[in-house]
């Protein structure tokens, strides 16, 4: 069961890592309906009629800088469940992968306030004098994310230990 998990697992990252991408490009081709999903998810009074393609650009540029930290993270724990879904549970390589998704994973929600302050900042920038924005949101899904990447964090030191306890034990056979 835990290997059918993890291969699961690993193939809906590898789907990911496939179709966000495609997705970018996708939305980067389409720079109309990228600026039509940023109006629909923001949630801002965004003047939006004073938003320039200039400025659409420059957000599709800093949501990919920003998902693909994500995606770097996920390929990460594609490579760890990829392990697993092969038996291989306690060895050096999957403990730093899932380190390194830990990692990522807490950078990704650091960077999301980061992320949504850059955002509204650039989006809001043709606005009249006063009327300009800065807004930064830190909410639940931030302090979630955080603690699964600290969830993974100790979950990588546990396969170090694991490991060292059954090489350990192999030695006395």
């Amino acid at each position: 069961m835990t290997r059918r998990l993890s291969l699961l697992i690993s193939w809906a990252a590898t789907a990911l890592l496939v179709l966000v991408p495609l997705a970018a490009i996708y939305y980067l081709a389409d720079l109309a309906a990228f600026a039509k999903l940023a109006r629909v998810s923001i949630g801002l009074p965004i003047q939006w009629q004073t938003v320039t393609q200039a400025q659409v650009l420059a957000l599709w540029t800093l949501t990919a800088l920003y998902v693909s930290i994500g995606l770097a993270g996920l390929h990460y724990l594609r490579r760890a469940f990829a392990h697993f879904a092969q038996g291989e549970l306690f060895n050096s390589a999957n403990s730093r992968d899932l380190r390194r998704f830990a990692i990522l994973l807490l950078i990704h929600a650091l960077a999301s306030p980061l992320h949504f302050a850059l955002s509204s900042v650039l989006l809001s920038l043709n606005h009249p004098a006063g009327q300009k924005m800065l807004s930064i949101a830190f909410g639940s899904n931030e302090l979630k994310a955080i603690g699964v990447a600290l969830v993974f964090w100790v979950m990588s030191n546990l396969l170090v230990e694991g490991g060292r306890l059954q090489t350990e034990n192999q030695q006395f056979i």
